[in-house]
């Protein structure tokens, strides 16, 4: 049954029906845009535009080939903000995506030169070629949207995004991220092979080398910033909350499940479900919402047991966990 909120459990929600529509033009008038390049992947556009919405930050996994920069460079181009583009590869070094200070002999001054993480979207593509050091640069950036170089902090301009493409860990010159940085992705996706229909499409004309440079922006950086409000907004009812809290304290006593779903996961899989909400035009979150986003919030922040979860996928944990909680229920 849906939990519908109470004017007694929350009061009135700031939300208004008005900015409801809004909310929901802007965000078709976005994946429509994405779906010119990324054909046949609705899902996944739809995934990775609540990621910018709910403040994280997306991790697309996948073989090379599907589509994975595609989309990243698809989002950036539907959004008039600034955002770059960054190659990770093994002699990649931290002062390559912070920044460095530069001595200028005119002014007997160092001046700060900025990195490529100083804009609204960052694609950082195959993230797992560059080394623990490099990837570690990222973590005060996707944590606190700010970065510290030789004791200056420098705030991040919002809306600050990481869109990350990994290679699958098995496949040669690879990293596999440590789990403090897995941490810090709201959301794992993968994008898949394409339908029959999709890639007899793709052949018409030569994938995204021709529909990308088509797109233009079709929302401003200041347009986004409302959406993320109208997310912020949403209506969590104290009974969802609870549910929230049982998921996490369910995956830490699963037997096959080393380390469990930190309070870090439980505000993040909120914020997931607060935008899965506003996407489909409610102002109120339902269990439903948490189910929809809990395997791409939740799977990549669990660690299994190699004596007992040595066959389990994250995925079958998570739904196991899902089938083990009670769901509350509106009265």
């Amino acid at each position: 049954m849906t939990l519908l909120p109470s004017r007694q459990a929350g009061g009135e929600l700031p939300t208004t029906e008005g900015a409801g529509s809004r909310f929901a033009a802007l965000f078709d008038a976005v994946t429509a845009n994405m779906a010119q390049v990324v054909q046949g992947k609705m899902e996944p556009i739809e995934m990775a535009l609540m990621c910018l919405l709910a403040e994280g930050h997306l991790l697309i996994e996948d073989v090379p080939g599907v589509g994975k920069t595609s989309l990243a460079k698809s989002l950036a181009a539907s959004i008039d903000c600034t955002w770059k583009r960054v190659q990770f590869t093994p002699d990649l070094l931290p002062a390559d995506l912070v920044g460095v200070s530069i001595y200028e002999r005119s002014t007997e001054r160092f001046r700060f030169q900025q990195g490529p993480l100083f804009a609204n979207i960052v694609l950082a593509d195959e993230i797992n070629r560059a080394s623990p050091k490099t990837q570690s640069a990222l973590l005060e950036a996707m944590e606190e949207r700010q970065i510290t170089v030789d004791g200056e902090t420098r705030a991040l301009p919002p809306p600050f995004m990481v869109i990350a493409t990994q290679n699958p860990v098995d496949q040669e010159g690879t990293y596999r991220l440590p789990e403090s940085q897995l941490d810090r992705f709201l959301l794992r996706i993968e994008l898949g092979y394409p339908g029959r229909a999709a890639e007899m499409s793709i052949l018409d004309g030569r994938g995204a080398v021709d529909s990308l440079p088509k797109l233009s922006p079709v929302v401003s950086a200041a347009e986004v910033m409302s959406m993320i409000e109208g997310v912020r907004s949403v209506f969590l009812a104290d009974a969802l909350k609870a549910y929230l809290v049982d998921i996490a304290e369910t995956s830490r006593r699963h037997p096959a499940i080393e380390l469990g779903l930190s309070p870090r996961a439980t505000l993040q899989l909120a914020a997931a479900a607060r935008a899965h909400a506003a996407a489909r035009g409610r102002r109120y979150a339902t269990p439903d919402d948490v189910k929809a986003m809990a395997i791409p919030a939740l799977s990549h922040r669990l660690l299994l047991r190699t004596d007992r979860g040595g066959r389990l996928d994250p995925k079958d944990a998570i739904s196991e966990i899902l089938a083990d909680v009670p769901v509350p229920t509106a009265r």
